[in-house]
Formats: C-alpha cells, structure tokens, sequence
C-alpha cells in the first residue's frame, strides 16, 4: 500500500470516526446507549468478520496465541463507543471529539515515551508536549459554553 494511499484512507478513518458517535446517539435514542453499542459492535463485527474470512492473508486461529492483554482492545473499542453514545447528546460531536483527539494524544506521549505494549520508545520533547499543550487549550475553548 502507497503511503499516499494510507493517508487517504486515515482522513476517511477519522471522517468515519468523527460521524460514528452522532449516529449511534440517534440510534441509542430508539434502542438505549448500551444497546445502540451493542449494534455498533456486531454491525462492525459482521463486516470484518466476512472480510477477515475472505482476506488471503492472516488467521483467525492465532487469536489462542495472544497474550490476554493484547486481547483486550475490544473491551477499550466498547468502552470508547459507549462513552461517545452518552457524551454527544449532552456536549455536543464536537466537544467529544475534542476531547477524545487531546486524550488520545496525551496517552500517546506517555506510551511513545515508555515504549508501552513493545512499542519504539520516543521520548518526550518540548515540542512534542506544546503541542499536546496547544490542544488542551482548544479543547477548553471548544467545551466553554
């Protein structure tokens, strides 16, 4: 895969993950927010289930070799959607993804610096933690009302 490619398909990730909560806010109003999850979930699991099935490379049953904890992305993934199904409605897609973007680099610094789960270890510079810095002040700005 080009790295052109790769770039086109992340901004179309975070189109993606950016209209996912404001979805499954709606859907939790007919459904409730753990039942809107749940649907979230197995839709998802559904369409990579069938394309885990119909890809020609990796395996399913190397699953049994994973230590538990690198199985434990599923439980973050349910908690992440489930906290957006109850965040939108009362702050706001904008607030939420705020919030989620400034969280998400914080805890990135902290694993980049302690090369967490195997990980290259880069370490925290000022650049780097000015700009996490930059971040959590737009997202005061954002979440003022």
């Amino acid at each position: 895969m080009s790295n052109l490619l790769l770039i086109v398909l992340m901004v179309a990730g975070g189109a993606a993950v950016a209209v996912q909560p404001s979805i499954n806010a709606r859907l939790a109003e007919k459904t409730g927010y753990l039942q809107a999850a749940t649907i979230s979930f197995a839709v998802g699991t559904l369409v990579l289930l069938f394309l885990s099935l119909m890809a020609s490379q990796g395996s399913l049953r190397r699953a049994t070799e994973a230590d538990w904890w690198q199985l434990s992305g599923g439980l973050f993934g349910a908690f992440f959607v489930t906290m957006t199904i109850v965040g939108v409605p009362r702050i706001g897609t904008t607030a939420v993804l705020a919030l989620t973007i400034v969280s998400q680099l914080a805890a990135g610094l902290v694993m980049d610096h302690y090369g967490l789960f195997g990980m290259r270890s880069i370490p925290v510079d000022f650049k780097r933690l000015l700009g996490v810095v930059f971040l959590l002040v737009g997202v005061t700005l954002i979440c003022r009302r």
